[in-house]
């Protein structure tokens, strides 16, 4: 596995969002509708957060033949739009025979970290 893992998402949708409410069951309209955005007192329709921590799986799924995300450790520190670009990253923090602890963090378009923390992947033995 490498030690540095980064991939750039597609620009956020309304339908990705739509979806993922429809996966997540966390159907709050300020993640699908405008007007209801707008009257949290919100600029536009948010991302779940859980939908970006999501992604950060994509970091690792080549290497699901090696192992598997063990856990997550994460703060939300932004917002994510649509039409946002998110970029993934995750550097190699530790090493060890069993598993391997990376630091990870999302960024916008405007290199703003919307997410920090660590993930564990846990080697197959």
């Amino acid at each position: 596995m490498q030690e540095s893992l980064e991939t750039i998402l597609e620009p956020v949708t309304r339908m990705d969002l739509i979806k993922y409410s429809g996966a997540s069951g966390d159907f709050n309209p300020i993640h699908t509708i405008d007007e209801e955005a707008e009257k949290a007192g919100l600029p536009g329709i948010i991302a779940h957060g859980m939908w970006t921590m999501g992604n950060l799986s994509k970091l690792f799924t080549p290497y699901y033949d090696q192992g598997f995300i063990q856990g997550f450790q994460i703060r939300f520190s932004g917002m994510v739009f649509l039409q946002d670009v998110i970029t993934l990253k995750a550097e190699l923090n530790e090493a060890k025979v069993d598993y391997l602890d990376f630091n990870v963090k999302a960024l916008n378009q405007n290199e703003k970290v919307v997410l920090k923390g660590k993930v564990r992947f846990a080697k197959y033995r």
